[in-house]
C-alpha cells in the first residue's frame, strides 16, 4: 500500500532487504507486513546464525549477501531490573549491533537503512507530547540510560554517514508497542503482557480480585505492532526528497505513535474487558505512578501522510488471541 517509488530507484518485490532481529516484537511484525506484500526476498539470521555484536560475523554476511535495504530491528532488550543489572550488556551490545550493521551497510553500497530506536532517547523531564526537537535537552531517565544512550548514538550513526559518506540512513523513534510476539516472560515484560497474563491467570484461577499498581491516573501511549511495521516502512519508502523536506540533517529521527493516550486505569480495564475477567480490579495507591505522563508528538509523520489505524481494544483482543494460542 505504502510501498512506493524512490529516488534511488522503485523498491521491488524481488530487493534483497535484509530485516536484523526477525524474530522479536518489532521485527516479526515487519516481516510479516513484508511477506504479505510479496516481498519474498527477505534476508533473515537467528544470534545463533550471525552475532551482530561480531565485527568480522557482520563484515562477512554484508560482503556475501549485499542486501538492497537493511532494517535494524536487532537490539538487547529488558526491564528496568535488567537495565539496572546489567547496563554494560545494554550499552555496549546495542552501540555493537547498529556500529557494525551501518559502517557495513555503507561499506556494501546499501540503497537505504532504517534504524528503529525507542522513545526513551528523550529527557525525563520533558515536554508532552514529546518532539523530535526535545533530543538532547535534558537529563534521560536514570534507570535505562545505557540503552537510551545507545538508541541515540545509533541517530548519530545513521546521521554522520549521511554527512560523510551521503548514504540514505534514516532512523524512527516508536512509542510503546504491543502485539504478537511480544515478551510475557511474568518477571520483566511490559506493561500490557504483564496486565494480560495476570487477568488471564486471575481468570483461570477464578481469583476475586486484580491488584494494578499506582492510582491508575498515569496517561500512557500504546501502539499495535502491525501499525508500527507499516509506518516503518512508510518511512524507508518516501523519496529522498520528501524525507529530507520533513527532518533535519541533525534532527532527523521521526517518531512513531498514535497521539493518543490513556489512563492506566482505562488500559486495565479494557484488558480486563477483552480477557472476560468478571473480579474486582484494585489500584494499590501506595505504589509508585512513575512519570504522570507519557505521549509522543506524531505531527512530522501525520504531515507526511500516515496514521495509526488499529485502535487499543482491537489491537489488544488480537493480541489476547495470539496469546492464548502460544500458549
Amino acid at each position: 500500500m505504502y510501498i512506493q517509488a524512490n529516488q534511488d530507484g522503485q523498491l521491488q518485490t524481488s530487493d534483497k532487504i535484509y530485516v536484523a532481529g526477525h524474530s522479536g516484537l518489532v521485527g516479526s511484525a515487519i516481516v510479516r507486513y513484508l511477506e504479505a506484500r510479496g516481498y519474498k526476498n527477505l534476508l533473515l539470521r537467528t544470534h545463533k546464525e550471525l552475532d551482530l555484536t561480531e565485527q568480522s560475523e557482520v563484515q562477512s554476511f554484508f560482503n556475501k549477501e549485499k542486501p538492497d535495504y537493511v532494517i535494524i530491528a536487532a537490539a538487547k532488550v529488558g526491564g528496568i531490573h535488567a537495565n539496572n543489572t546489567f547496563p554494560a550488556d545494554f550499552i555496549y551490545k546495542n552501540m555493537m549491533i547498529e556500529a557494525n550493521i551501518i559502517n557495513s551497510s555503507y561499506e556494501n553500497d546499501v540503497k537505504r537503512l532504517l534504524f528503529l530506536g525507542s522513545t526513551c532517547i528523550y529527557p525525563r523531564e520533558v515536554a508532552q507530547p514529546m518532539r523530535e526537537d526535545a533530543l538532547l535537552t535534558g537529563v534521560l531517565e536514570p534507570t535505562n540510560e545505557p540503552y537510551a544512550l545507545a538508541k541515540i548514538a545509533g541517530i548519530k550513526l545513521c546521521e554522520s554517514y549521511n554527512r560523510q559518506y551521503a548514504t540514505d540512513f534514516r532512523s524512527v523513534m516508536p512509542t510503546s508497542l504491543y502485539g504478537m510476539n511480544d515478551n510475557f516472560h511474568p518477571e520483566n515484560s511490559h506493561v500490557i503482557p504483564a496486565l494480560m497474563q495476570r487477568f488471564h491467570k486471575a481468570k483461570c484461577n477464578n481469583d476475586s480480585e486484580v491488584v494494578v499498581w499506582g492510582t491508575g491516573n498515569a496517561m500512557r501511549e500504546f501502539l499495535y505492532v502491525d501499525d508500527m511495521a507499516e509506518a516503518a516502512i512508510f518511512v524507508l519508502s518516501l523519496s529522498r526528497e520528501i524525507y529530507d523536506k520533513n527532518t533535519q540533517t541533525m534532527l532527523s529521527h521521526i517518531n512513531i505513535g498514535t497521539g493518543v493516550d490513556v489512563t492506566t486505569r482505562e488500559l486495565a480495564e479494557t484488558i480486563q474487558e477483552v480477557v472476560g475477567y468478571e473480579g474486582s480490579l484494585i489500584f494499590d495507591t501506595d505504589k509508585p505512578d512513575g512519570a504522570p505522563r507519557k505521549l509522543i508528538d506524531t505531527s512530522r509523520l501525520s504531515q507526511m501522510g500516515w496514521s495509526f489505524k488499529t485502535d487499543l481494544k482491537s489491537g489488544l483482543q488480537t493480541t489476547y488471541d495470539w496469546y492464548l494460542k502460544a500458549l
